[in-house]
C-alpha cells in the first residue's frame, strides 16, 4: 500500500495540512523561551537561618547541627553541606536527578517545623529555604549609590521598595539586596561605667527590650466614657536612647548615655558593597527555571524608571551587570548561521537542478521541517539556545536529503514520458522505504545520546531530541507535501533556464564528473595504495586524538568576569575592607574593564552571600571592539591575574562567566 496516494490525490488537504503544521510551528517560536544554556535544574535547596550576633561556632552547634539531623532523614539527599558565620547559618541540599523538587520541599518545610523545639529560643523566626539551581547566575545587577545617604538608608529603601516590586516581576526567581543591612540603633557599652555603677549586661538588656515592647498601653475610664491609649513610645533613633533610665544607684537615675556610646547605624556592621571604586547597595536578580531570560531583562529595564522615582531623590541606580548582553549576540549569530544554511542549501540545490521551478520543492521542505521542529521544542518545554539553535542549523543538511531523493526518482519517470501525477505515486513508492530507512538511521545516530543520564546527559538531550525531531518531520514532509508538489507543480525538467551562471555551473558540474570519474578509476585500479592510505589515516588519527586539547563547550567571549577573594579565617574585616577596596580598584583600573561591582560579609545571604573573610565581584567587560588589542575575556582574565598578585595574605580566583555546573561546583569546561 502507498501512503502517499491519498496525499497526492488531495493536494488542497495537503496544503491545508503544510500551512498548519507552519503555523503551528512559527506560534511555538515566539512562545519558546530563550537561555544560554539548556535548562539543567539540579534538585536543590537551601535552607538558611539568622540569629544576630551570634558566633560561627554558636551558630554550628545550636542552629546548623539541630538542622542536619532532621533534614538528613529526608529521603533522595545525595548530599548535604552547611556553612556557618557571624549571625547566619546556611545547610544545602542536593537531591537525586529524578527526586521532584516541589515534594523535597515540601518534606523539607516539614523537617524545619519538627527541628524548630530543638533551635535556640533566641531565634527570632523560623529557618527558611528556597528552591534554587546552583548554576543560575544573576540575569542583572543593579547597583545604588548616593553621594548623601548612608549605605543603611539605601538598603532600607532598597529591601523595602526595589525588593518588592522586582519579586512581582514575571520570570524573576529571587531578588538579594547585599552591600550592606537594616538601619539600627547600635550601643557600645562601656564596661568601665557599668563596673562603676554595678549594673549588669542583662539589666540593659531588659531595659532596651522594655523600651521597644510594642504592648497595649491601657484605658482609661471615665463615668460613661472609656478612653482608649495609643501611644507609639518605641524608640527608632538614637537620639530616643539617649535619656532611657537603666537603673537607679543612689537615688538617683543611671541613662544610657551614662554607660554606652549610641550611634545610628546598621544591623551588621561587617558588610560593604562596591560598585567602580564607590560605596554601593547591590540588587541580584536570578530568573526562575525556565523563565526566558531576554524578555525577564526587558520587563526589569522597562520597571527601573518607575522604580528611580519611588526611591528618594538622592539614591542613583545604573545596571552594573547585564548577563543578556552575550546571551543576545550569540543567540542571534546563531539564528543568522541557521538562516545562512538554509539560504546556501537553496543555492546548492539550484545549481544542480538549474530549475526555479524544481527548486521550490526541497525549498519548502526545509524551512516546513524547521518550523514543524519549533512545535516540538515547545511541547517538550525546550529552550531557544545555543545547543537547539545549533541541532536546527545541522539539522538543514539533513532535511533536505529525503525532498532530493523523492523529486530526484520522480524527475527520473517524468523524463521517461510517464504523466506527472503517475509518475508521482510511482516514484514515491518506489524510494518511500529507503527514505524512511535513512531518517531512521539518522534518528538512531542519537538515541545513545537520549541514554546518557546525569547533568550531561539533559544538557545534550534537548540537542539529541531537536536533531531527530527534525529529521522525523522532514520524512513525514518529504512523503506527503513534497510528493504532492512533484505531482501537482509544473516544471520543466530537462530544459534548464538560461543565464550565464547557470551555464557556467553546468561547465563546473561537468569539469567535476570528469575529475571524479579519473580519480575512481585510477582509486578500482590501484587498490593496494587505498588501503595503504587507509590505515596509514587510521594511525596518525590514532595518535593526535588525545593530542588534541578537550572541552564540553568552546570557550566564547562572554564580556564577563566572576571573581573570588578568600583570606584566612582569622582575618579582621577591616582589614579584609582593605584587601578588598585594593581588588575593586585594581580591576577598575584594567582598560578592558566597563564597570565592576561587589560585596564582602554577611551581607550576601541566602547561598550567595559571603563572611567576614571572602568577597565577590562581578566584572563586565566593554565591548569586544572598544578593548584594548581587542583581547578575549581570557586574555583579560589572564592580565587581571598577574595584577592581583600583590594583593597579599589573601586567595584570589578569577574566571570568565560561565553558564554550567555539575554538582554545584564550577566546571571549567562550561563557557557561555
Amino acid at each position: 500500500m502507498n501512503i502517499t496516494k491519498v496525499f497526492i490525490e488531495r493536494p488542497v488537504a495537503t496544503t491545508l495540512l503544510t500551512l498548519g503544521l507552519a503555523l503551528a510551528g512559527l506560534v511555538s517560536y515566539f512562545l519558546l523561551p530563550v537561555a544560554p544554556l539548556p535548562s539543567v535544574d539540579m534538585p536543590v535547596i537551601f535552607v538558611s537561618a539568622s540569629m544576630p550576633g551570634a558566633s560561627p561556632e554558636v551558630m554550628a552547634s545550636t542552629v546548623a547541627t539541630p538542622l542536619e539531623r532532621h533534614l538528613g532523614t529526608i529521603a533522595g539527599v545525595n548530599e548535604m553541606t552547611s556553612s556557618s558565620s557571624v549571625g547566619s547559618s546556611r545547610v544545602v541540599l542536593q537531591f537525586n536527578m529524578n527526586r521532584d523538587i516541589d515534594g523535597a520541599a515540601r518534606d523539607v518545610q516539614a523537617a524545619i517545623v519538627a527541628a524548630r523545639a530543638d533551635l535556640p529560643a533566641a531565634l527570632r523566626s523560623n529557618p527558611t529555604y528556597r528552591k534554587m539551581n546552583p548554576a543560575d547566575q544573576p540575569v542583572m545587577i543593579l547597583a545604588l549609590t548616593s553621594g548623601t545617604l548612608t549605605p543603611g538608608q539605601i538598603y532600607d529603601s532598597a529591601s523595602t521598595i526595589m525588593q518588592q516590586k522586582l519579586s512581582q516581576v514575571s520570570g524573576i526567581g529571587q531578588v538579594q539586596v547585599s552591600g550592606s543591612s537594616l538601619p539600627a540603633v547600635r550601643v557600645d557599652l562601656n564596661p568601665r561605667a557599668l563596673f562603676k555603677y554595678g549594673i549588669g549586661l542583662e539589666t540593659v538588656r531588659a531595659a532596651l527590650s522594655a523600651a521597644n515592647a510594642n504592648a497595649p498601653k491601657g484605658a482609661l475610664e471615665d463615668g460613661p466614657k472609656r478612653y482608649q491609649v495609643y501611644v507609639n513610645d518605641q524608640a527608632h533613633t538614637a537620639a530616643d536612647f539617649q535619656g532611657l533610665i537603666v537603673a537607679y544607684r543612689n537615688g538617683a537615675a543611671v541613662r544610657l548615655s551614662d554607660v554606652a556610646a549610641i550611634t545610628d547605624g546598621v544591623e551588621d556592621v561587617r558588610n560593604l558593597g562596591m560598585a567602580n571604586g564607590k560605596p554601593a547597595v547591590l540588587v541580584i536578580l536570578t530568573r526562575q527555571p525556565g523563565a526566558n531570560i531576554i524578555e525577564t531583562v526587558d520587563k526589569i529595564k522597562a520597571l527601573l524608571p518607575q522604580l528611580q522615582a519611588s526611591l528618594p531623590p538622592a539614591i542613583h541606580v545604573d545596571v552594573a551587570n547585564d548577563r543578556t548582553i552575550s546571551i543576545r549576540a550569540s543567540v542571534r549569530d546563531v539564528q543568522i548561521t541557521m538562516a545562512a544554511s538554509v539560504l546556501l542549501v537553496m543555492m546548492v540545490v539550484y545549481l544542480f537542478l538549474r530549475n526555479a521551478r524544481a527548486t521550490i520543492i526541497p525549498s519548502v521542505a526545509v524551512p516546513l521541517s524547521i518550523l514543524g521542529t519549533f512545535g516540538v521544542m515547545y511541547l517538550c518545554h525546550f529552550t531557544l539556545d545555543i545547543f537547539s539553535l545549533m541541532a536546527l542549523t545541522v539539522a538543514t543538511g539533513f532535511v533536505v536529503d529525503d525532498a532530493i531523493v523523492v523529486l530526484e526518482n520522480v524527475t527520473r519517470h517524468i523524463e521517461a514520458g510517464m504523466p506527472r501525477l503517475q509518475a508521482a505515486l510511482v516514484g514515491t513508492g518506489e524510494v518511500g522505504f529507503t527514505v524512511i530507512s535513512m531518517s531512521l538511521s539518522l534518528i538512531a545516530v542519537f538515541i545513545p545520546i537520549l541514554l546518557m543520564g546525569g547533568p550531561i546527559g539533559k544538557l545534550f538531550q534537548e540537542f539529541a531530541v531537536v536533531l531527530a525531531a527534525s529529521v522525523a518531520i522532514s520524512l513525514v514532509v518529504s512523503l506527503t507535501t513534497t510528493s504532492m508538489l512533484c505531482g501537482h507543480l509544473d516544471f520543466k525538467h530537462g530544459e534548464a533556464e538560461n543565464g550565464w551562471v547557470l551555464r557556467q555551473s553546468e561547465r563546473a558540474f561537468e569539469a567535476m564528473r570528469r575529475v571524479y570519474t579519473r580519480s575512481l578509476t585510477w582509486a578500482l585500479a590501484n587498490p593496494q595504495v587505498l588501503i595503504v592510505c587507509f590505515f596509514a589515516t587510521l594511525v596518525i588519527t590514532v595518535f593526535l586524538f588525545p593530542r588534541v586539547p578537550t572541552s564540553l563547550i568552546p570557550s566564547e567571549d562572554t564580556g564577563q568576569v566572576q571573581g573570588n577573594i578568600r583570606a584566612d579565617q582569622s582575618i579582621s574585616f577591616q582589614l579584609m575592607q582593605k584587601k578588598f577596596a585594593s581588588f575593586v580598584d585594581i580591576i577598575a583600573k584594567d582598560q578592558a574593564v566597563q564597570t565592576v561591582v561587589g560585596f564582602t560579609g554577611g551581607g550576601g545571604g541566602g547561598g550567595r552571600g559571603g563572611s567576614v573573610n571572602s568577597a565577590s565581584v562581578f566584572v563586565q567587560l566593554k565591548p569586544l571592539s572598544e578593548r584594548d588589542g581587542h583581547l578575549q575575556t581570557d586574555d583579560v582574565v589572564a592580565r587581571l591575574r598577574t595584577k592581583l598578585t600583590g594583593i597579599a595574605g589573601a586567595r584570589i580566583s578569577l574566571q570568565g562567566a560561565r553558564n554550567f555546573r555539575v554538582g554545584g561546583r564550577q566546571s571549567d569546561s562550561f563557557y557561555q
